[in-house]
């Protein structure tokens, strides 16, 4: 079942696209808070977004450029606005393709299931995981706070990542130093308590400070 992510103003438009797109199987979310459309991609994970351009507050090419920091997910342009300048702005803003309004909700679906297709036959899912603003890609192992990405060593990723998978646990020193024991080398309690300060360091640098809890005799926690 793939999830679809639908940001259109229009009421009838959004939901007629998506009682199609639910008929044919598929898990869909139309975005309610236009202010903060990135919180409701980030929650719900989509494989593929359908995006109007003019949109309240900011429109589609500025959430496109959004979503495209963190994410290669597939964004498919549908608007009135088809000249030549709004279509090659468009796929120039990480767009994958775009459809003219009124569309024809056969050839929508026709080219959806395309890029569906095309997309995760090949590719696999695309999914991240948001936390307090900060949203880790798991796709290319990416950390992104206030649009600014956080570079992590592999050893940074599998803990932040293992935290955040469990978010609101408090996770045992020895379940990470298994998690960090997957890699090539050996991983004592001195490496894991280097490599958690390390990524401390990192977040707090990004302004996210307080992110990772120690919980002492027990572990650490993402709340």
């Amino acid at each position: 079942m793939y999830r679809i992510f639908i940001v259109e103003d229009e009421p009838a438009i959004a939901n007629a696209v998506k009682n199609r797109l639910e008929k044919w199987g598929c898990e869909v979310k139309c975005a309610g808070n236009f202010k903060d459309i990135m919180s409701g991609f980030s929650e719900f994970s989509p494989q593929l977004v359908l995006m109007d351009i003019g949109l309240p507050f900011y429109n589609g090419f500025y959430w496109c450029t959004e979503i495209r920091r963190v994410s290669k997910v597939p964004v498919v342009f549908l608007s009135s606005a088809s000249d030549n300048m709004n279509i090659v702005m468009a796929m120039n803003m990480g767009g994958d393709d775009f459809i003219p309004k009124p569309f024809d909700l056969d050839v929508l679906m026709a080219k959806v299931q395309a890029i569906l297709r095309r997309t995760y036959d090949f590719s696999g899912g695309v999914n991240i995981i948001e936390h307090k603003g900060a949203i880790l890609n798991i796709s290319d192992a990416a950390l992104t706070y206030n649009g600014e990405r956080i570079d992590l060593t592999k050893n940074e990723y599998r803990i932040l990542l293992t935290l955040l998978e469990n978010k609101g646990k408090v996770i045992s020193r020895e379940l990470l130093m298994n998690k960090l024991w997957e890699t090539d080398s050996y991983v004592d309690e001195n490496t894991l308590s280097v490599n958690v300060s390390r990524l401390r360091k990192k977040l707090e640098k990004a302004g996210l400070c307080g992110f990772i809890e120690t919980k002492p005799g027990m572990g650490y926690i993402v709340e």
